[in-house]
């Protein structure tokens, strides 16, 4: 797997003691498989106790080798599992990971809570700089 979808499943939704994350997860999976294309065989779908999203549940991390991970909030698991499917596909074929807001589908758009750059850059600066 060159591609990991990491999804929160500490979110809740205020006052309540729902755990949307786990039916994103289950829900995700589904589409993934059902979709039966390079996104079935590339990514790999976990959940993790917490992203720090915890005002814009549920929080939902694209990571990739050598490529930009994206963090997104405000994510439904009923309605918006076609935008996340979307987004696995693009993210994909995306050399270094990098799109710009108005690339990303529909409501991935405006709930995007971080970018960050691949960690092997960071990496290979600092080793340049050491020596």
């Amino acid at each position: 797997m060159d591609h990991r979808i990491t999804i929160c499943t500490s979110c809740k939704h205020k006052g309540t003691q729902c755990r949307p994350g786990y039916e994103l997860i289950e829900r995700l999976r589904a589409a993934i498989a059902d979709a039966g294309d390079l996104v079935a065989d590339d990514f790999e779908i976990s959940g993790v106790a917490c992203m720090a999203g915890c005002d814009r549940p549920c929080t939902v991390a694209y990571h990739g080798t050598r490529k930009a991970t994206y963090l997104f909030g405000d994510i439904d698991p009923e309605t918006d599992i076609d935008d996340l499917l979307a987004f696995a596909r693009q993210y994909a074929v995306l050399e270094d990971g990098w799109c710009s807001s108005v690339d990303r589908p529909g409501k991935l758009r405006q709930t995007t809570l971080a970018r960050v750059p691949a960690a092997i850059v960071a990496i290979e600066e600092t080793a340049v700089r050491a020596s």
